[in-house]
């Protein structure tokens, strides 16, 4: 297995981790830093986190640089990212910092984009990911960074944050699962 592709192995073994220190019973204190108090569970989940979220720039990095794009890495990326974002917004909605019906719309446009990738693979066709959909996994991966952060920084000015990437995130989340559908309405029509 390629560099590229331990790469990716080791966002989806960071998962359990990230969701361990996040949901688990520790009572490790808190951290107060630029107006926030942050308990340092999720202090420690947020570093896991973001962690696993730039290994799925690192690793597209490197394969493309070293030409060392493979099928399984083609199939695995995407996967990890979904597997990390899915268990991040889950597991917010669990304790109650992400408003559940934010995590049900971005959910559906996921699993929405993955069946028109589907399709579109059952077609002989490959439906790259759009500077739209780069710009929603920024927008939600900052979104949960956040809302984990417990709005560090922000918090003192009084400036919600995490709400505003919320809205921006679901709304990326729409306009890229919409952007996705309008470019590849050929794929729908010719599966009939």
């Amino acid at each position: 297995m390629n560099i590229p592709n331990q790469i990716t192995i080791s966002r989806i073994i960071l998962i359990p981790i990230f969701m361990i220190f996040l949901l688990g019973p520790f009572d490790f204190g808190q951290w107060a830093f630029l107006g926030a108090e942050i308990p340092v569970h999720h202090l420690i989940a947020a570093i896991i986190f973001i962690i696993a979220a730039a290994t799925d720039w690192l690793d597209g990095y490197y394969a493309r640089k070293y030409k060392l794009v493979t099928n399984i890495g083609k199939f695995l990326d995407p996967l990890a990212d979904k597997l990390l974002i899915t268990a991040a917004f889950v597991s917010l909605v669990g304790l109650e910092m992400f408003p559940a019906w934010a995590a049900v719309v971005i959910l559906t446009r996921e699993f929405a984009v993955t069946g028109l990738r589907l399709v579109a693979s059952g077609e002989g066709e490959v439906i790259a990911a759009s500077q739209w959909g780069k710009w929603k996994t920024v927008s939600q991966i900052v979104c949960i960074g956040a809302i984990l952060l417990h709005n560090v920084g922000f918090a003192m000015i009084g400036l919600p944050f995490d709400t505003m990437m919320i809205v921006l995130a679901v709304t990326l989340t729409l306009y890229s699962g919409y952007d996705y559908f309008i470019k590849n309405t050929h794929v729908l029509a010719s599966s009939n």
